[in-house]
């Protein structure tokens, strides 16, 4: 008999696949229920507003009691005694930059230096919040009152700049002991608005520091006393720098998994219930995703579903969007990161036909 898996979150799509390849039975609560949700979920239901959760989940357990949940962005915090994965009251230190980043000082951890208000130049980030949409490099008032202007006098941390790549670092980790998955490069939207969004991702990023990466992200992983996946955050430059901790199933899962052949949602159970991998696990491939937008006010009228496995987080024809805002994923992979991105970029074209050019994929590749 399969085993009954509720996942809650902003976006689920990622981890919900993962769970059915792992044999399981999968219910969705998410903000966007995407076409292919509907591939792997035996029943999903959309929110609107974080706030709804807690309903939400109430009536989705009621109709199919769940043998555990797993929860994704936005619903970390979500008390439930089937939960799977790291306990709320542990989550909360690592949703606010500022505790995370003491964190990562209390550890002996490298990390930016935190700057004055009034210094410049300096990255602008909000204490809480995932995605980077709102990170902003601030070189004087008049840029730090706009950012004030567009987002709000919210509590923020400022910190120096540090040049580098930026990248990830998925962990597996029992509460005491961590085992790296996979080190992974980001890649951010670029241009002016939302420049530091994350906007997909090359697994595995072959870095000089790539070994020191992964033993930053254990370090971290072990003592943060969460469960399960998490994934460290870093720049990796002439230094490396740690940046945040995610608590949580991250956005890299999907190139994680080609570029692996593991199942992430399996090693997490087992992680949370004290079993690690002997070791790191090596790659067969090199995998990778990219986020399109829109480049306009558009409706879907395509139906892409003819597309996948091509592309993930697929719109139902007949769905808006505005302006810049996130619309399919695509893929590529190969037997390394050049033929990768050569099958990501006819994929994209792909895409672009489909959709009328009325897209934009910003990030270099």
């Amino acid at each position: 008999m399969s085993r009954k898996v509720l996942v809650v979150g902003f976006a689920t799509r990622h981890v919900v696949q993962s769970a059915y390849g792992a044999g399981c039975e999968v219910y969705a609560i998410d903000h966007f229920c995407d076409q292919d949700l509907s591939f792997y979920a035996q029943e999903n239901i959309p929110f609107a507003e974080l706030e709804e959760l807690p309903g939400l989940v109430e009536e989705m357990c009621r109709r199919h009691p769940p043998d555990i949940m797993v929860v994704t962005s936005g619903a970390e915090t979500l008390p439930s005694r089937n939960l799977c994965g790291t306990a709320p009251d542990r989550v909360r230190r690592f949703l606010d930059k500022l505790d995370t980043h003491r964190f990562f000082e209390d550890i002996g951890i490298p990390a930016p230096a935190l700057l004055q208000e009034g210094t410049y130049p300096a990255m602008l980030k909000p204490r809480s919040g995932s995605g980077g949409w709102r990170n902003k490099v601030v070189r004087n008032d008049g840029e730090r009152e706009a950012w004030i202007s567009q987002f709000g006098d919210i509590p923020v941390i400022i910190e120096e700049m540090v040049n580098g790549v930026p990248c990830s670092v998925s962990c597996l980790t029992d509460g005491r002991r961590a085992v790296a998955v996979a080190v992974n490069r980001q890649i951010l939207r670029g241009g002016n608005s939302s420049e530091f969004g994350f906007c997909g991702s090359v697994t595995p990023f072959r870095d000089s520091r790539e070994k020191e990466l992964a033993a930053y992200a254990e370090q971290i992983a072990a003592a943060s006393g969460c469960l399960g996946s998490i994934g460290v955050d870093f720049v990796s430059g002439d230094r490396i720098a740690a940046i945040e901790v995610n608590p949580r199933f991250q956005a890299t899962l999907d190139t994680i998994e080609m570029a692996t052949g593991m199942n992430l949602f399996s090693a997490h159970v087992a992680a949370c219930r004290g079993r690690l991998p002997d070791r790191r696990p090596s790659c067969r491939q090199v995998a990778v995703r990219k986020i399109l937008f829109a480049g306009t006010d558009l409706t879907v009228s395509a139906d892409l579903r003819r597309l996948h496995p091509s592309i993930a987080d697929i719109p139902w024809p007949g769905s808006f969007f505005e302006e810049g805002q996130a619309l399919v994923s695509v893929y590529g992979w190969g037997a390394g990161e050049q033929e990768a991105m050569a099958l990501l970029d006819k994929h994209i074209r792909i895409v672009h036909q489909y959709m009328g050019g009325r897209l934009y994929a910003r990030g270099p590749g």
